[in-house]
């Protein structure tokens, strides 16, 4: 039903194009499970909101936003997925004006009387959902994504807005970050920090006190006076740096951006014709006008070395503050009425402005590097397609553990509508954690896809090791479990890239015929092979892990004891427990020794990890590429490969030919969980046909075997024999 408003005569007054609020209801029935329209800091399945408010899409900059609160917070996706046994649908309302959507959900009814002529017959009710958007302007622009299944709803969404990007490998590691590192000598410390206490890290991050009075693309001279040799101590250890750039521009006549897009027209104008100022950061400010393609088109070309000084390579960029944030406007955002390119009024594409400055600085960090380097963007504002440009994180969040467990859902409903790079500050950007908390934050943290330590200013300073050499163990074990399992991590990323497969998953996408995993948000799998469930409660001794399959087995990450699926299981937990479940019948690659960055572990070894399902079967597989380019786009250079066990034979084969990669790197151990008799011998074959023996361990309590000390090439074809 489309909705009319009956006073257009007195909007036209306030809205100077005049009324356009348009809305539509649908009607699913025999569902009751809806998911998605994120930013929410709730629920991974949506509520009913007949008895209160509807669900608010709109971007705005909230400050330790409430949990459990249905207000827009930075981002908008207005897509939302139905779910139940047999049949997944997702409905994509295509529109970027502030936008509410009403949930009503009727169970269903066992009988209920019907009269049909002088017999009263019974008659089952099914349920049945009610969705209702209605947006403040555009058209109706809907999409009905008929599925059947989750993964085919995923992929016909990605055709509309496109794969997550594939993001260089550094940006999988640990992202050490604050409001502000003080200066180049502070950076300095912290780098060290980091290799003097053994713990792996990839980048440091640059708040806005790094600029010259908050102008993006300059540096404060007397805190970063020389950038260039700073960047150069981090590239020597395979290191990158990552720094601010919002969308206001401080107005300031000797400041050289602010100038030449004055020059050029390049500001939102309010509805007078002037530009919109409006107060961020730097006081008095001018908002670049993304939606504008010329804009765009500038704005990239600022990354270039020679117009960004004291810029290099490893130099990536953060953009922030745009939904857009201005801090003495409605709702701390720009006013509805101000204008954009094409006289469009900012109410018509508020919730996209923010995609749009990702999107230009994105491509302005492929140009800088003439089209050959992926670039790396975390974005606070998102909408619909944002992954195409990069990451995205839950914003402001608070210091507590209330915030620890809703990241989990929050993060669910992001990767499920298309943004699988997102991740939530570790120990919360708000407040001081408690050394409980940020050890458990960084032990979630090292599970979720982007992975970043940050803290407001004035805060406490909280690198990994200022809390005592206990918890700095806690935490670089986490870190380094993180850094170990980073060939599964890409390799799911490949996989969510080329294929739209979440790598953060709620159950219910690998279990979608099992009711027990519809409202599941306090634990979830990364891809197909690895339950997670974090510890979220303070002091826990035990947590209930609900491990969903009849046929399934799981094994436990870290003891290797196999437990039956189907079931919830009590698993005792101390400080140093992560539980982490692999799922019987797959098989994970990880790096068998951890350097200090990404960068420092090209070259170093392999190891399989083996898990039998009830069938002594198992598949995996491992995608490579040199991280950084886009060499595996356009010229194939990639490797490809497809695990599997069966009847004892474990082989490694191509699973795309089209690709082609040289790698030097090894398979040196394999672990095989789950063999239920020893053998007698094991042997691998390689493409020759040659057999040579190998040494092996085998527990017959804890039926696993393990092979060391192989030298099997990760991109040849071989074979390993166990009899």
């Amino acid at each position: 039903t489309i909705n009319e408003d009956t006073e257009k005569a007195k909007l036209s007054i306030l809205i100077p194009i005049g009324p356009a609020s348009i809305g539509l209801d649908f009607c699913l029935h025999g569902f009751e499970h809806l998911y998605g329209i994120p930013q929410h800091a709730e629920s991974h399945q949506l509520k009913n909101t007949s008895d209160g408010d509807a669900y608010r899409l709109y971007n705005l900059d909230v400050y330790g936003y409430k949990i459990h609160d249905k207000m827009g917070i930075y981002g908008s996706v207005p897509y939302l997925l139905a779910h139940k046994p047999g049949r997944t649908l997702g409905i994509f309302w295509l529109n970027a004006s502030e936008t509410l959507v009403e949930i009503n959900t009727e169970p269903a009814v066992k009988y209920t009387l019907t009269q049909m002529g002088p017999v009263a017959a019974k008659q089952k009710v099914r349920c049945r959902t009610d969705v209702h958007w209605m947006s403040e302007s555009g058209i109706i622009d809907v999409f009905l994504l008929t599925g059947p299944t989750p993964s085919d709803v995923f992929g016909q969404y990605s055709y509309l807005t496109g794969t997550q990007a594939m993001p260089p490998l550094f940006s999988l590691g640990y992202h050490q970050c604050r409001w502000n590192y003080e200066d180049e000598q502070d950076v300095k410390a912290v780098d060290a920090g980091f290799d003097e206490h053994d713990i792996p890290y990839d980048v440091m991050w640059l708040d806005i006190e790094h600029t010259e009075g908050k102008r993006y693309f300059t540096w404060d001279k007397k805190r970063f006076p020389n950038p260039r040799r700073m960047q150069e101590l981090l590239r020597s250890k395979n290191r990158k740096l990552v720094v601010i750039s919002d969308p206001h521009i401080k107005i300031d006549p000797d400041y050289s951006v602010y100038v030449k897009a004055k020059e050029q027209g390049f500001f939102v104008r309010n509805h007078e014709g002037g530009d919109f100022e409006g107060v961020c950061w730097p006081g008095l400010s001018s908002y670049l006008d993304f939606t504008n393609p010329k804009v765009r088109e500038w704005y990239s070309g600022l990354f270039i070395f020679s117009a960004y000084q004291g810029s290099t390579d490893i130099l990536y960029i953060w953009n922030d503050m745009n939904e857009p944030s201005v801090f003495r406007g409605p709702e701390l955002t720009m006013r509805k009425n101000a204008i954009h390119h094409g006289n469009w009024e900012h109410r018509e594409l508020h919730n996209i402005y923010g995609f749009y400055q990702q999107m230009a600085t994105a491509e302005g960090l492929i140009q800088r590097s003439k089209g050959k380097e992926r670039p790396f963007v975390l974005t606070r504002s998102f909408f619909a397609g944002s992954q195409k440009y990069g990451a995205v994180w839950t914003g402001d969040n608070t210091a507590e553990w209330s915030y620890l467990k809703i990241s989990i859902p929050m993060l669910l409903t992001l990767s499920i509508t298309g943004i699988s790079f997102c991740g939530a500050d570790v120990g919360g950007f708000v407040g001081n954690p408690e050394a409980e908390l940020l050890v458990r934050w960084y032990q979630a943290g090292a599970y979720q896809p982007f992975f970043r330590g940050h803290a407001t200013m004035n805060t406490k300073r909280r690198e990994p090791w200022l809390f005592g050499e206990e918890n700095t163990q806690l935490i670089r074990e986490a870190i380094r479990q993180r850094y170990a399992l980073l060939p599964y991590w890409y390799s799911l990323f490949y996989r969510a890239h080329v294929a739209a497969q979440p790598v953060m998953r709620p159950l219910w996408i690998e279990f979608p015929e099992e009711l027990d995993t519809f409202g599941v948000e306090d634990e979830y799998m990364l891809g197909s092979a690895l339950l997670v469930h974090p510890v979220t409660e303070p002091k826990a001794s035990t947590v209930d892990v609900f491990l969903p399959g009849s046929n399934e087995v799981w094994y436990d990450s870290k003891t290797f004891a196999l437990w039956e699926g189907a079931r919830t299981v009590k698993i005792p937990v101390a400080l140093d427990t992560i539980p982490v479940f692999q799922r019987g019948g797959s098989i994970v690659p990880v790096k068998t020794t951890i350097g200090k960055s990404t960068g420092c572990m090209t070259d170093s070894p392999y190891g399989l990890r083996v898990a039998l399902s009830t069938k002594d079967s198992a598949v995996g597989e491992f995608y490579l590429d040199d991280g950084h380019s886009f060499q595996y786009l356009h010229q194939k250079q990639f490797l490809h490969r497809k695990f599997s066990f069966l009847s004892g034979v474990l082989i490694n084969s191509c699973a795309d030919k089209r690709g082609h990669y040289p790698s030097k790197c090894v398979v040196e151990q394999i672990f095989v969980l789950g063999l239920k008799k020893q053998p007698s011998s094991v042997t691998t074959r390689s493409s020759d046909g040659k057999d040579e023996p190998v040494a092996f361990t085998y527990c017959a309590q804890m039926s696993t075997l393990h092979l060391e000390k192989l030298s099997l090439n990760i991109g040849a074809d071989w074979e390993v024999h166990i009899r």
